[in-house]
């Protein structure tokens, strides 16, 4: 047993320097020879965005035509959000309408930054108009539109995909897939998930504000420690054995929640959530996003958004083993979720994420917010 753990450690710590080189060097020579962004494919499908109300619907595009995608068109209500939307793609057109997108037999991929209310009903949409979906989280934000997600999406076979950007556009978390994946850390035991956000007032609209639209701090936020929980641990089947949310202090928007948690047990690990809308100003970004993953053999810490030791940038990743500390760069990690969505499209195949998988995160996230127990302090 001790000669096999040594052996591990070896070639683990073998694959993360050469891994680590062989990015390096062909980093510096996108650089010297100012070649595309890494990853950038000649276009193999056309897609367009319907529904620009936020910010994700950009690293959505981004992530698709990185994969090999052709943004051809796009519609939004607003016409302020497609004049921003347009200035940052100017290759797509400004559609006409909805239907324009959906009748276009060309299209094969929809991505969509709707209100989070709307996602769902529009996902269903574009399913039964022979065309996949790539949505922003929260993908459906209530237990009856879930129902009918999933009954459209089984007779139509379409593809719908919730955009967990938290682990798919997240270096050091698509790093750490690949460890413990690798054994690094021995068998998952728990997943822990912090989401903390910066409430910023003044630049949000009014729905932001309007837990109906929203579908709750746990539907929305915590979307992203689900998809988590369930990936990291490996868990097929889980339960919620307690949560809790609350609005401890924002009495002038009753309809926020800025502080929920959650207890998770799953068929092969636990799982503990919190997430809030209480990062303070003195922090340099919007949120001190943090997964600790737990295994019989060590841990992994993530630190998403800031190293607060001083590291500059976000995707922070340190490794503790029975040996020992270390931390794992992971600015060079490739993000392989846009490229594995297009093959899915091409396909009809399930490599970027199961359906089921997708689905199950999306329940265990709104049967947390249905029984969650109101919080006063």
């Amino acid at each position: 047993m001790g000669s096999e753990r040594g052996g591990r450690r070896d070639f683990l710590k073998s694959s993360l320097t050469t891994a680590g080189a062989a990015w390096a060097a062909s980093a510096a020579a996108r650089r010297a020879t100012a070649a595309p962004e890494p990853g950038a494919k000649a276009p193999r499908l056309r897609f367009a965005a319907i529904g620009l109300n936020h910010g994700h619907i950009n690293s959505q595009c981004d992530a698709v035509v990185r994969g090999g995608g052709e943004l051809v068109s796009f519609f939004a209500k607003e016409p302020e959000l497609a004049a921003d939307f347009a200035k940052r793609f100017p290759q797509a057109k400004l559609a006409r309408s909805e239907r324009e997108i959906l009748e276009d037999p060309s299209i094969k991929l929809v991505a969509s930054a709707a209100i989070p209310d709307e996602r769902a009903p529009l996902g269903i949409e574009v399913m039964r108009h022979g065309k996949d979906f790539m949505v922003d989280k929260p993908g459906i934000t209530t237990l009856e539109q879930l129902a009918e997600v999933r009954r459209v999406q089984a007779e139509t076979r379409r593809i719908y995909s919730i955009t967990y950007s938290e682990r798919f556009e997240n270096r050091a978390t698509t790093r750490a897939g690949e460890l413990t994946k690798a054994g690094a850390i021995g068998k998952v035991i728990q997943t822990i998930g912090l989401g903390p956000h910066r409430e910023n007032p003044k630049s949000r609209p009014a729905w932001f504000y309007e837990k109906d639209r929203y579908g709750g701090i746990l539907c929305d936020i915590a979307s992203h420690q689900f998809d988590q929980f369930l990936f990291f641990t490996g868990s097929t089947r889980a339960e919620v054995l307690a949560a809790q949310v609350g609005n401890v202090h924002h009495p002038e928007h009753p309809g926020l929640e800025d502080f929920g948690d959650v207890m998770l047990q799953g068929d092969r690990g636990t799982g503990y959530i919190r997430v809030d809308w209480f990062t303070p100003d003195g922090l340099g970004t919007w949120g001190d996003g943090r997964l600790t993953i737990l295994g019989t053999d060590g841990f992994i810490e993530i630190r998403k958004n800031v190293d607060i030791a001083g590291r500059p940038g976000g995707s922070h990743l340190f490794l503790v083993d029975q040996k020992e500390t270390r931390y794992v760069d992971s600015q060079d990690q490739k993000l392989a979720y846009g490229e594995q969505l297009v093959d899915d499209v091409l396909n009809r195949t399930e490599t970027a994420m199961s359906q089921e998988h997708c689905f199950l995160a999306t329940e265990l996230a709104l049967r947390a917010q249905k029984q969650a127990r109101p919080l006063r302090l």
